[in-house]
């Protein structure tokens, strides 16, 4: 039975509130065993409307599952998607403090800077590097506010379990390298941790992008100019905490470097 109106909206203060407070909640889908997909992306829209009314600003997109090997461990045949607000981007440098997510783990990735609207369907990889201004290294910090294990359709309506966004390195423009070889390692305390490569995003780092705009599209969105989009990770998530300190080697691309506290 699909949830009601209600129940849609309880969803997603349940997971508002949990992020507010740090207080893990129960699994979405062990409260409505009958949840799907649908249901979930309508959850995360609501929970976005709850930040909004407090005053905060939708700036972009991120994009996960990006890899075939997270696919099947979450049984999707495609990726999923979340919103980033203004209150989660944090810059190079900068001492993030860890008390403001419950369980953080950070993977390496890359964003799209649009300069100009990006819609489907149809879109493809040459669409979305033509209205892309910069590449930009980032880190996506990964958080759940649920009890794990998690199915698909807990993670969707927890924001694709975003958590925060670093931005750093060495903007390029997109046809000035080739961003399928964009290579970095992560180091936590000194230790490298995790190394890739970006074509590990399904092949090509724009085509998660416009995976996303044909997506938005079936919905009447479309992917705005100005905003930024996560176009998914090419290493596995590390584990962070308070007193670890960063840093992620992009190569010709530069670096970014924070610390935790």
């Amino acid at each position: 039975m699909p949830l009601t109106d209600t129940e849609l909206d309880a969803a997603a203060l349940s997971l508002f509130e949990a992020e507010m407070n740090l207080a893990v909640i129960p699994q979405l889908s062990r409260t409505h065993p009958e949840l799907i997909l649908s249901e979930s992306y309508e959850i995360q829209r609501r929970w976005v409307k709850y930040h909004l009314a407090r005053g905060r600003r939708m700036v972009g997109h991120k994009i996960g599952l990006t890899s075939r090997a997270m696919q099947m461990a979450s049984k999707m045949t495609e990726p999923d998607y979340g919103a980033l607000l203004d209150h989660m981007m944090f810059r190079d440098g900068q001492t993030i403090p860890a008390g403001r997510f419950i369980k953080p783990r950070l993977e390496v990735e890359l964003a799209f800077v649009l300069k100009a609207d990006l819609t489907g369907p149809g879109c493809n990889i040459y669409d979305v590097m033509r209205a892309t201004d910069v590449v930009v290294p980032a880190l996506e910090i990964i958080d759940y506010r649920t009890d794990v294990p998690r199915s698909i359709t807990d993670t969707i309506a927890d924001n694709a379990a975003s958590g925060g966004v670093v931005i750093g390195g060495r903007p390029v423009r997109p046809f000035d390298v080739d961003i399928r070889w964009i290579g970095a390692t992560l180091s936590k305390n000194g230790v490298i941790e995790e190394s890739g490569v970006s074509a590990a995003i399904m092949g090509h780092p724009a085509a998660g992008v416009a995976w996303l705009a044909n997506k938005l599209s079936d919905q009447g969105e479309v992917l705005k100019k100005g905003q930024f989009i996560l176009g998914g990770s090419f290493t596995r998530p590390v584990d962070i905490a308070s007193g670890d300190v960063i840093q992620a080697d992009y190569g010709p691309l530069g670096a970014i470097g924070v610390s935790f506290a």
